[in-house]
């Protein structure tokens, strides 16, 4: 297996953390230009945030036939063409002239993202040893973070000064070579054989099996509220940046997202975290962080916006990294599909949690926003309780079947 400190190892995370740094430049890239594009359209923060939502939603769509395609032609396969697909995917939301085509080419982005999304923490799973997998998990969600920093800040500035149609050029020049580096760099799959006699039935049967054990969909449930919350938090913050009193030019209010860092950092030290202390008190660490972030984030100076964003990024990416993990480990069966089920939850949490907090933030503004986001961190605390009891009474999650 791949053991840290290796140059195997540090060859593969490399590749993986690229992977993963495309994936969220080419699904975030819509972000920071909602308030753009709700003009350019003239229709509401709720309708535009389709082009958001429309590309996570088909991401959680697609991720598990994704998931199945690797078990039957490979891990590897899958990966390389999920990515090869950005750019030419990226020529699509190109020719698109409507609101409605622009939201359906997003969509097809998400359903090209999927590929990869759904297999690379598998694949870790399978070819890391079980130390190297604790820290290349932490690695490779930072690299998404790093990645949904990049793609905002950039696709803010860019458009700002050259449109929308130039920041897609640039992403997707930048995702056929990071595809051809991820080719060059990845080694292939050593510990897993595709098995394409396995019948569609038997991988259904996998999907609900991780679903009825409630040590991987109490982790799931987390992870799709968390990110429900992280994402649009921030999207809101967008709005109310670009609204009076503050008036901040798009270019100047995608700056926000460069307190992804803070998550960045997080999701790094969430390995160490897990190698110490239990996993379900990290969620709950995580989770109170961001709740304070929505806190501090009431005060209408920007600065306190700033630290609050920081909290939640913080936090929020913690969390993540721990329940990620946990599904990783806990599924002995079917890895890539139990992968694939949880970012179901995560990116359909992503996609619809917009409507609910622009909802929140159009009725009571960042009050409504504070209120609406304590009720789902509540929800976040319940189940972290709930994982608390799973460890600390033993429950085996490895009771999926055995593929016939």
């Amino acid at each position: 297996m791949i053991d840290i400190n290796t140059r195997e190892y540090r060859r593969a995370r490399f590749a993986l953390g690229l992977g993963g740094f495309l994936i969220f430049c080419n699904l975030y890239l819509f972000q920071p230009l909602l308030p753009v594009m709700a003009e350019e359209f003239s229709v509401s923060a709720i309708r535009v945030n389709w082009l958001v939502a429309g590309g996570s939603l088909a991401l959680s769509i697609t991720l598990i036939p994704w998931a199945i395609c690797s078990e039957i032609v490979g891990r590897y396969r899958v990966m390389m063409v999920s990515l090869f697909l950005l750019p030419v995917v990226g020529l699509f939301v190109l020719a698109a002239d409507s609101l409605f085509a622009l939201t359906l080419a997003r969509a097809a982005m998400g359903a090209a993202l999927a590929g990869f999304a759904a297999v690379a923490v598998a694949y870790m799973a399978e070819e890391f040893s079980p130390k190297a997998l604790l820290i290349a998990v932490g690695a490779y969600v930072s690299a998404n973070s790093f990645g949904g920093i990049t793609s905002r800040v950039l696709g803010g500035v860019i458009s700002q000064h050259w449109g929308w149609q130039t920041a897609v050029v640039v992403v997707a020049l930048f995702s056929l070579a990071g595809a051809v580096a991820v080719y060059l760099l990845l080694p292939g799959a050593k510990h897993f054989s595709p098995q394409p006699e396995v019948s569609l039935r038997a991988h259904i049967r996998q999907v609900i099996a991780h679903i009825g054990t409630p040590e991987l969909w109490t982790a799931m449930l987390i992870g799709g509220v968390n990110f429900a919350l992280f994402v649009n938090l921030f999207s809101v913050m967008g709005l109310r940046l670009v609204a009076p009193p503050y008036f901040m030019p798009v270019s100047v209010a995608s700056m926000i997202f460069l307190c992804y860092l803070s998550g960045s950092v997080t999701a790094r030290l969430s390995g160490h975290w897990k190698s110490r202390f239990s996993v379900s008190s990290g969620i709950l660490l995580g989770t109170a962080a961001s709740f304070l972030g929505t806190l501090v984030a009431l005060h209408e100076s920007v600065l306190a916006m700033i630290v609050g964003l920081l909290l939640i990024s913080s936090g929020s990416f913690f969390s993540h990294s721990m329940t990620y993990g946990w599904v990783s480990q806990k599924a002995t069966k079917a890895k890539a599909t139990a992968n694939a089920l949880y970012l179901v939850h995560y990116y359909g949490g992503g996609g619809l949690g917009g409507f609910y907090l622009i909802a929140c933030w159009e009725m009571q503004g960042w009050a409504g926003v504070v209120l609406g986001g304590g009720v789902l961190y509540m929800v976040i605390s319940v189940m972290a309780l709930r994982l608390m009891r799973f460890e600390r009474g033993g429950t085996k999650a490895a009771r999926n079947p055995q593929v016939f």
